[in-house]
């Protein structure tokens, strides 16, 4: 029988419930696992280190633990990926998937926009992995024979441009692509059934859902997700069994959570496109910001994270906005119930370099606002107070362009 997603969502993790007697998952918080049988423990281990699963013991939290491996395996039935490994933060996670990925190169070709640490992590080379920054249209034409992986984010962060996945895999060939799908969520997409080899989520984000828990997880093969378990065993960045718990916890409502934040944004983009107190409203379903089509084909809908940019790039501009909100936090971070708001070139991307940065459109006066689940009327009430309060001192009537393809 094929289910819904929303109902997938609500029982993904939980199909030994009845057999176990349980409503709720269980909570297992044991840092070290009994070892009464010496042989069947060393082969447990082995398996454990290998990335493999327990053949007995879970020997070690850093190894295993099974409140952990119920999100992963949720997260995984979502995705329709084989195996997901869950790890202590997103960047944890990348970083996994970077040294994995080196048994095949130490050579990296990515699309910009991304996370800013992210690329950060890329540009520094501190993972001993050097990177070609591609657009998405030249993701061939950057491979070498020592390219291990491909990574590419959409929508991205920023700018809320939507990368071609099934496109950039044609380009790709053999080498394994990584979509960071964390701003879509598998409600919205998901880049496996596109061709893609791994993806990526900020579990912190939109899978937790209420700014509560720090997480990441990475989904695909079985062969793929194995390499990356053998890295997090050896280093550490397992993800640990209170967050899984939230996670999975979190995966119950997801569906409605992103649909109901999606429907505000849709309204606030549309009001913020037509106030000439704002320029530059980033937002795939726009007029013109979705070039190649991929709304309904590659997502199911646009989101719930915007950007857009005051008509000043005045550091006291900025600050003034910002301070006058009463219900949109200033913080960054995404995905929340509550509305967080931010600006990426002072904050998120500050890390990237400015030349680059600008390149791809993040400027000093562009803001990225997530929304979240307040009322929308409430919330263009607090953005249109904050866009009053600095009128004054805005430049009108300056749009940006459309994408073109």
């Amino acid at each position: 029988m094929n289910k819904a997603f929303s109902t997938r969502a609500i029982h993904a993790g939980r199909a030994d419930f009845i057999e176990k007697g349980l409503h709720a998952p269980p909570i297992d918080l044991s840092s070290t696992y009994p070892t009464p049988d010496l042989d069947e423990a060393a082969r447990s281990f082995d398996s454990l280190v290998s990335g493999d699963e327990p053949l007995g013991s879970f020997i070690y939290q850093r190894l295993f633990n099974p409140t952990t491996d119920r999100f992963e395996r949720a997260l995984a039935e979502l995705e329709g990926a084989e195996d997901a490994a869950a790890f202590s933060s997103g960047m944890a996670a990348i970083s996994a998937v970077l040294l994995a990925a080196k048994s095949r190169g130490s050579h990296v070709v990515a699309v910009r926009p991304i996370y800013g640490t992210a690329d950060h992590l890329l540009t520094s080379g501190l993972l001993g992995v050097s990177v070609s920054w591609a657009t998405q249209d030249g993701i061939a034409e950057a491979i070498r024979p020592d390219t291990c992986l491909v990574i590419i984010e959409s929508p991205a962060n920023p700018t809320l441009e939507l990368v071609d996945i099934a496109s950039v895999v044609r380009q790709a060939g053999a080498v394994p692509v990584m979509v960071d799908s964390t701003f879509a969520t598998p409600v919205l997409q998901q880049p496996l059934s596109l061709g893609a080899s791994l993806v990526l989520h900020s579990a912190t984000k939109f899978l937790g859902g209420h700014g509560d828990v720090l997480a990441g997880v990475v989904a695909g093969p079985h062969a793929l997700v194995r390499d990356i378990k053998h890295v997090r065993a050896a280093t550490g960045g397992l993800l640990h069994p209170l967050a899984a718990y939230l996670l999975h916890r979190g995966l119950q409502t997801l569906s409605l959570r992103v649909e109901r934040a999606q429907s505000t944004a849709i309204g606030l983009a549309a009001r913020l496109a037509a106030d000439p107190r704002v320029t530059g409203v980033r937002f795939p379903s726009l007029p013109g910001q979705d070039p190649r089509g991929l709304l309904g084909r590659q997502m199911t809908g646009p989101g719930s994270i915007l950007s857009f940019e005051l008509s000043s790039d005045s550091p006291a501009v900025m600050r003034d906005f910002l301070g006058a909100l009463e219900i949109i936090t200033p913080a960054v971070s995404l995905g929340s119930t509550d509305s967080l708001i931010q600006p990426p070139a002072a904050l998120t991307h500050r890390v990237v370099d400015v030349q680059a940065r600008e390149s791809v459109g993040i400027s000093q006066g562009l803001l990225r606002l997530s929304v979240g689940l307040e009322d929308p009327a409430d919330l263009w009430a607090d953005i249109d107070r904050a866009l009053a309060e600095v009128a004054s001192r805005l430049e009108y009537g300056v749009r940006v362009p459309a994408l073109t393809p």
